[in-house]
């Protein structure tokens, strides 16, 4: 049996081929070379770069690996993005995203005081499908033991039968038109032998085996203007993630995080994110197009002002800085786009049927949950109350401190702004460490790098 986690989401613009090739010419017009003079080839294999490349600002997080496997923070960027960059979370004009990207790199590599290629970047955006798939086979040889090769036969069928879905479903959204998608992210949420749960399969036997599996799956689209940015910005790019599930990451963490239940939402400038852990284990990943610029919209159109001159009373809500003659309508506007955005969460928690309740932890992240009225909403209403919530869900902002492993030494990683570049950091970790091949290592770290991307 195969069941999958979808949301229904709408279409986003892509860039034409014309356009992104001017942007690329144009990109390297505009790129600056103060990186590749004077700091290139400085950094070393224990160090990595993590981009998050929001709708709003670019943050790039410069790690240093240490020998116990913690990360610490040796360099810090961010630079504001232009309105036309981005497009709901997915990269609408190349040359103005790289320009944006150096200058943040630039930043974050002078205080770190070397330069570093390695890169993970983040991907976000509507049509990004994390879903998480179970699937049950029926093992002909039921005295036979499970290996390895096994395993990996029953991995990739997961993998096949995800892809297949997440193409239907994208195809349905684009009206009927194809989409080339491709694997960014895939992890082991849980497998059972007989309806008994194991860790590790390997050496068991019995007749059928259960596998529930993560993946994310992205439009080629939106891969390469991320592979094209990474060539520009001359960085050898390790992986592509799921910003979610970087979030996901981020909080879970190493064996010290290994059991816990979550609901957790990165608020960015054009997208909500939601990662669904239970147990330790990523359910599924929900994405829809309502972010912090939503609200700014929001502002700008009932009022008939500037986009600037709305973000300006939208940041100054709730504090004396808000002139009272606007604050009526200001409120009123803000409401109505907090309504959709609540409705969009019930839809996207809506779709985790295959739990018997939700976790009654949420967490929430990124520069849109910085307005106070998202937390009042989620803590002061009654939406909840349609879903498999045992009790009414706690409230609360992810600090950097509470990310496993990862320690800011820069003294700049000081709020939840930051935690999905935090994130990424620590997927660019697992990927460098299942990045040695299949000789060596226990096998559960076998099993992981079968899952690598």
């Amino acid at each position: 049996m195969y069941t999958i986690e979808v949301i229904m989401l709408s279409k986003i613009k892509a860039v034409s081929k014309e356009t992104a090739a001017k942007a690329i010419a144009t990109s390297k017009d505009r790129l600056k070379d103060i990186r590749s003079k004077s700091l290139k080839g400085q950094g070393g294999e224990d160090h990595l770069v993590a981009l998050d490349i929001g709708t709003e600002y670019v943050k790039a997080l410069i790690g240093k690996i240490n020998s116990d496997g913690t990360i610490d923070i040796t360099g810090v960027g961010r630079r504001h993005q232009n309105l036309t960059d981005m497009q709901a979370g997915a990269i609408a004009d190349i040359a103005g995203v790289v320009e944006n990207c150096d200058q943040a790199l630039t930043e974050a590599e002078t205080q770190a005081g070397l330069s570093v290629r390695p890169a993970i970047i983040g991907i976000a955006g509507e049509l990004v499908k994390g879903t998480t798939m179970t699937i049950k086979v029926a093992r002909t040889e039921a005295n036979k033991s499970i290996d390895l090769e096994e395993m990996e036969k029953i991995i990739r069928l997961v993998q096949q039968h995800a892809e297949t879905k997440a193409k239907q479903q994208l195809a349905w959204e684009m009206g009927g038109k194809e989409v080339a998608i491709r694997l960014v992210n895939s992890a082991l949420v849980g497998i059972e032998i007989d309806g008994y749960p194991v860790t590790n399969p390997i050496g068991f036997q019995g007749k059928n085996v259960v596998v529930q599996l993560y993946t994310a799956f992205a439009p080629m689209i939106h891969i390469g203007a991320l592979e094209k940015t990474a060539q520009e910005l001359d960085l050898d790019l390790m992986a592509v993630a799921a910003e979610p599930f970087a979030v996901a990451r981020a909080v879970i963490g190493d064996k010290q995080n290994q059991n816990l239940s979550a609901i957790l939402m990165d608020v960015g400038g054009g997208t909500t994110d939601i990662a669904v852990v239970d147990d330790g284990g990523v359910q599924g990943t929900k994405m829809f197009g309502i972010g912090g610029r939503a609200y700014t919209h929001a502002v700008e159109r009932a009022l008939g002002i500037s986009f600037d001159q709305a973000e300006t009373l939208k940041l100054a809500y709730g504090t004396s800085q808000l002139p009272p003659q606007r604050r009526p309508a200001v409120e009123s506007a803000l409401d109505k786009t907090a309504e959709v955005w609540i409705s969009g969460i019930e839809l996207a928690l809506g779709e985790f049927t295959k739990l018997d309740h939700l976790p009654h932890r949420m967490f929430l992240c990124g520069g849109g949950a910085s307005l106070d009225l998202l937390m009042q909403r989620l803590e002061g209403s009654a939406w909840y109350k349609s879903l498999p919530f045992t009790r009414q869900p706690s409230v609360n902002l992810i600090k950097p401190e509470q990310v496993v492993g990862i320690k800011d030494t820069t003294g700049k990683v000081k709020d939840h702004t930051f935690i999905t570049a935090m994130g990424l950091l620590r997927v660019g970790l697992d990927t460098m460490q299942l990045s040695g091949g299949e000789s060596g290592g226990n096998i559960r770290e076998k099993l992981d790098r079968m899952l690598s991307v």
